[in-house]
């Protein structure tokens, strides 16, 4: 009885609007909260004090996370499937962050965005940008 009713609900497009934007919303919180684990600095606390490269490198992760769900939401049929497809298209991006750490023997990604070094900054956004269409594309 109760699927019957949330299916109802979500057959109307402004409920579903709404739920697609809430757990989209709640999503990213807790992807950025779990990207902000792995990373040595606090993203908060460094764009507070005007790091434009934390600025940048978060808004690539905001950016990447939001158009995996997307692509999720685009191409699925239910809310739970764009979760899922959404949640694995994350820790695709949350993989590439670690290949990018590792592809770069001469220094730290973290300690240089963190000294806010612009360029590095740029391109980590420019990574989560890019690899969020490629990840999206390949959602089903």
């Amino acid at each position: 009885m109760a699927d019957k009713e949330v299916d109802f609900l979500l057959s109307n497009p402004y409920v579903e609007t709404l739920a697609f934007f809430s757990i989209a919303v709640l999503a990213l919180i807790v992807f950025l909260a779990i990207f902000e684990l792995v990373t040595k600095y606090k993203d908060w606390d460094e764009i507070k004090k005007g790091n434009l490269s934390v600025a940048m490198a978060t808004g690539g992760k905001i950016f990447g996370i939001c158009n995996l769900f997307r692509f999720a939401i685009l191409n699925n049929d239910s809310v739970l499937h764009s979760l899922i497809w959404a949640g694995y298209g994350f820790l695709l991006l949350l993989a590439a962050y670690f290949i990018f750490e590792f592809m770069t023997p001469y220094f730290k990604i973290d300690e240089q965005i963190q000294k806010d070094n612009r360029a590095v900054g740029f391109l980590s956004m420019v990574i989560s940008v890019s690899l969020s269409y490629v990840i999206g594309a390949s959602v089903t």
